[in-house]
């Protein structure tokens, strides 16, 4: 268990999550562009907005924690 004072400052597990998600989705959405993958961009853009989602989430998870 972490003390109070530390605890104030972990991120929250969907955050690191939602933000490596977000940036895998980057990735495989500029793969797509490059090359011309339209099927793999869509893949990208979809898997960036679903990080970002749980980015959010976890923000709000967060948020209502510290209060």
């Amino acid at each position: 268990m972490l003390p109070l004072e530390l605890k104030d400052n972990v991120m929250n597990k969907d955050r690191i999550k939602g933000a490596a998600r977000e940036m895998r989705g980057t990735i495989k959405e500029g793969t797509g562009k490059t090359t011309g993958d339209t099927k793999l961009e869509a893949k990208g853009v979809a898997q960036k907005a679903a990080g970002k989602a749980q980015n959010t989430l976890g923000k709000a998870e967060d948020a209502a924690r510290r209060l």
